[in-house]
């Protein structure tokens, strides 16, 4: 019986200004223990900037998102101009700073950031053909992007003011709403599943949390896409 196969979207390598390492490889784990096949995919264009990890300064010269992906996929990724939703029967993308610089500009003007083309497109292809959708830490604000203005109103999370954050839940649930996504408060041992849609978010490391809470976290959005399949 063939495995069915899901796309690992990335957004470069390092949780500055790529996407987060550990959320990004205990995802592929994740997938492999359910039973999936998975295909990293990643835009190919300059990284918005580069960061320094150790410093959290801005180094020179720039990087290549697809290239420094490739770190993270042991250099099997694709070219995200080279994919199709028709390939593959899922999408997950992994946080870190990187989703909120390369796939959107939140982290720069929040939910008045503009989105890359091309990764709206693969997102409303997923959503249109009704294939589930995951996406952690950060990812939940590049789907709220992707879904402004379409017919998709989509219910999400990035996080829960009621637990311990290094960030502004409050304020990013507020941007995600702001531009027609519906906000859920969920903490790092829960997940927010919209049935309908096959949308499945997990705030990971948007809340204070360790390693082994965040491998958790990931293992329940990927059971939750498998039940939606």
């Amino acid at each position: 019986m063939k495995k069915q196969k899901i796309a690992v979207l990335l957004a470069g390598c390092g949780v500055y200004d790529g996407s987060e390492i550990h959320e990004a490889v205990l995802s592929l784990l994740a997938l492999e223990e359910a039973g999936f096949e998975y295909q990293c995919i990643a835009p190919n264009k300059p990284q918005l900037h580069v960061i320094n990890h150790l410093t959290g300064e801005e180094m020179q010269p720039s990087r290549n998102v697809l290239e420094e992906s490739a770190r993270i996929a042991r250099g099997n990724v694709l070219a995200l101009d080279a994919v199709t939703e028709t390939a593959f029967d899922g999408l997950l993308i992994p946080g870190g700073f990187g989703a909120a610089k390369n796939l959107n500009q939140w982290a720069l003007k929040g939910p008045d950031g503009d989105i890359d083309p091309q990764v709206k497109a693969l997102i409303l292809a997923f959503a249109r053909a009704r294939k589930p959708i995951g996406a952690m830490c950060m990812g939940p604000t590049v789907l709220a992007s992707a879904f402004a203005g379409s017919e998709f109103a989509p219910q999400l999370t990035v996080g829960s003011t009621e637990a311990p954050s290094p960030y502004d839940i409050a304020a990013i649930s507020a941007g995600m709403e702001s531009l027609g996504s519906k906000a859920s408060m969920r903490t790092v041992e829960q997940i927010e599943v919209d049935v309908p849609l096959k949308i499945v978010t997990a705030p990971c490391y948007m809340m204070e949390a360790g390693i082994s809470q965040i491998r958790q976290n990931t293992k329940q959005l990927v059971e939750a896409m498998k039940q939606l399949m």
